[in-house]
């Protein structure tokens, strides 16, 4: 599939916060063509996380505004409808990508695999060196510059992959290419909250916290085989039969968050582990997590409690705040 648009500018809706705290707005953006080892992604379904929420909020973090959030989403590189069902695919690459063309079916995701670092080499760790989280920058690697403007005026990318926009720009190490069969509508998802932690078979696990990243963390102790599964929650209205539970697993957390404990607990031999993107590595792991969906080994549907269009995406943020909504879809309208 050939690209129309490639090494072009285009020219897309976006939601930018210009300022914390206040409603998005659908703009007309313009989004430069991809740079050395970029892609340029079309997105048709992206999804609200908290961790956008808390970001968009600018609470206990530096603001840096006017933003693109949203960093859950599935994408191609290209511009195709399949019959009735538009799909999401890679647009266009950039020089020396080659491993991804226009038509692949991908996922982005907030932290990435250069596949070349001492921590992409470790089967221990996925922390690449190059391209872990950062939620400071909001410019490219490449050359320091964003790839979305208004006017002139640069707005800055969030977490490396800004999805909410019909069209945005990563670094190719932040981009995982997937199955085509596989519903972009549902699998979105799993480029953040749904990817997490798991247990051993046999544990008797307890949960605190029942938003998207605990239930995920519920799956992975039910697929795991865990032998009891109690879940902790606040919000009675997060407890769903059937869900099941897993080991603790902390979020993002607020920027003086702080827990203790006595350090008798360790010379009981009571461990203490976090784990980050449940330690999938992007590109090498995330492509098999999908494909457990499609043999209906891992359900996300349950996950999903909310649907609203591109021109509401306001609505997936009120809902998020009333702890309404576990995962909101918001479909593009192209």
């Amino acid at each position: 599939m050939s690209s129309n648009t490639a090494g072009k500018v285009i020219h897309c809706k976006v939601a930018v916060a210009w300022e914390a705290g206040k409603p998005l707005v659908i703009e007309e953006v313009e989004v430069a063509p991809p740079q050395t080892m970029e892609v340029r992604l079309k997105i048709l379904f992206t999804a609200l996380c908290h961790t956008d929420v808390y970001f968009w909020e600018a609470k206990g973090q530096t603001p840096l505004f006017p933003r693109i959030f949203g960093h859950e989403a599935g994408g191609f590189i290209g511009n195709e409808m399949f019959g009735l069902r538009v799909i999401t695919i890679v647009e266009s690459v950039g020089e020396g990508v080659t491993d991804l063309k226009p038509g692949d079916h991908v996922l982005p995701v907030f932290t990435g695999e250069c596949k070349e670092c001492r921590h992409c080499k470790s089967e221990e760790s996925n922390m690449c060196d190059l391209l872990r989280i950062n939620t400071d920058r909001g410019v490219m690697l490449n050359d320091g510059r964003s790839r979305f403007s208004i006017k002139g005026k640069p707005i800055y990318h969030f977490v490396g992959t800004s999805t909410f926009s019909e069209y945005t720009v990563l670094h190719v190490g932040c981009v995982a290419k997937i199955n085509p069969a596989a519903p972009l509508d549902k699998v979105c998802v799993l480029s953040c909250g749904i990817s997490t932690g798991s247990c051993n078979e046999g544990l008797a696990v307890v949960l605190f916290g029942l938003g998207a990243v605990g239930l995920a963390a519920v799956e992975g102790a039910r697929i795991a085989g865990a032998s009891r599964i109690i879940g902790v929650d606040l919000n009675s209205n997060r407890f769903h039969e059937g869900l099941g539970c897993c080991c603790t697993i902390v979020g993002v957390p607020n920027k003086d968050d702080a827990f203790k404990t006595h350090p008798v607990n360790f010379l009981n031999e009571k461990p203490l582990k976090g784990t980050f993107f449940g330690n999938y590595k992007p590109r090498s792991d995330l492509p098999s997590v999908v494909d457990m969906y499609l043999n209906k080994e891992l359900e996300l549907e349950k996950f999903i409690t909310h649907e609203v269009p591109f021109s509401e995406i306001n609505k997936a943020f009120e809902y998020m705040l009333k702890g309404e909504s576990i995962r909101c879809i918001i479909r593009m309208e192209t």
